[in-house]
């Protein structure tokens, strides 16, 4: 595919592959038919052309992923559209007690082909009950992964990664995203590149090889505030910062990251949860042996989150609160 690609096309276009690659497959959600197509359009058309295997359900969190933990450990294959992810907490019982352990708790090995997809966080003025980003809370589960979209990654590669583990996993979908163009062709913007090492992205402006003053380690859904604040500490500051995103969030693969990690003077990890029990935590507890310097944790304000747009960007990641936590970090 040529040309410039929004991020929700381009994860259509993933799913429209996979279902089409896969007679086994089923794609299920509140809403998710046409005309409405989901309520960030994922969906759309996904239903005209596969109708027997793209169905909207009632409104039951709940059920949806029980439905498609049943269909999964009858030998079929499901993917999940949690509308919000703030309701994946009401399917907590089907993905953690039911859907992680089917694949151990029989006696012999049973692969679940399992995909809970859960368009997450803030900045679109949603309010405290929809704007969450639950991730940490899904963490350390035995048999269960957790990935996370990306401007730097493509869809297809890792939907069919999550599809054919044969363990049941969520995929976080930071909406801000959405609208938001696919990086190709190893460039990010007019100063950043970026590549691919196995599921991790780089993004630098200089040589990924040369030693730098801090690497910020993020999740997808920071890629283009990270971006933004490396380009004002590049151009303002003067500090050099190169940015790892790896696909899966859990189980992380330090391995791919260590040496960056060990020609940076700092490290920096960022998300959008609030602190407490994090992404960002497990990550320093896992580079701590490869880092040269030592790692920082920038999150959200200890708060929901407000709908007031002022009010939500006090609250939440900006590109000044990373610029703030690597000029910190550094000092």
């Amino acid at each position: 595919m040529t040309g410039r690609q929004r991020i929700v096309e381009h994860l259509n276009a993933a799913l429209s592959a996979a279902l089409a690659d896969d007679e086994r497959l089923y794609l299920l959600g509140e809403d998710i038919a046409d005309p409405y197509g989901g309520a960030f359009k994922v969906t759309r058309g996904l239903s005209t052309r596969f109708p027997e295997r793209v169905l909207t359900t009632p409104i039951s969190e709940n059920g949806i992923v029980g439905l498609a933990g049943g269909l999964a450990l009858a030998g079929d294959k499901a993917i999940v559209e949690i509308m919000f992810s703030d309701f994946v907490t009401l399917a907590f019982d089907p993905i953690v007690n039911f859907a992680a352990k089917s694949t151990t708790m029989y006696g012999r090995r049973v692969p679940i082909h399992l995909v809970v997809r859960c368009p997450t966080g803030g900045n679109r003025g949603y309010g405290p009950t929809h704007s969450q980003s639950l991730q940490k809370h899904f963490l350390g589960v035995p048999g269960l992964a957790v990935y996370e979209l990306s401007p730097l990654h493509d869809s297809a590669t890792v939907l069919a990664t999550m599809l054919g583990a044969g363990t049941p996993a969520l995929h976080f979908e930071d909406k801000s995203l959405y609208g938001g163009w696919l990086c190709r062709d190893g460039v990010v913007d007019d100063v950043f590149r970026f590549d691919l090492v196995g599921d991790l992205a780089r993004v630098f402006a200089v040589d990924p090889d040369d030693e730098v003053d801090c690497v910020l380690i993020a999740p997808g859904g920071l890629v283009p505030r990270a971006v933004t604040a490396m380009r004002e500490l590049l151009l303002a500051d003067e500090i050099v910062c190169h940015l790892l995103v790896p696909s899966r969030l859990y189980p992380l693969d330090v391995a791919p990251m260590a040496p960056a990690l060990s020609r940076a003077r700092r490290v920096v990890v960022v998300e959008e949860s609030t602190a407490g029990g994090t992404w960002g935590a497990e990550v320093a507890h896992a580079v701590r042996d490869v880092a040269r310097g030592p790692v920082t944790l920038v999150h959200s304000a200890d708060s929901v989150i407000p709908t007031a747009p002022h009010l939500e960007r006090s609250v939440l990641v900006s590109p000044e609160t990373i610029r703030r936590g690597v000029r910190e970090a550094l000092s």
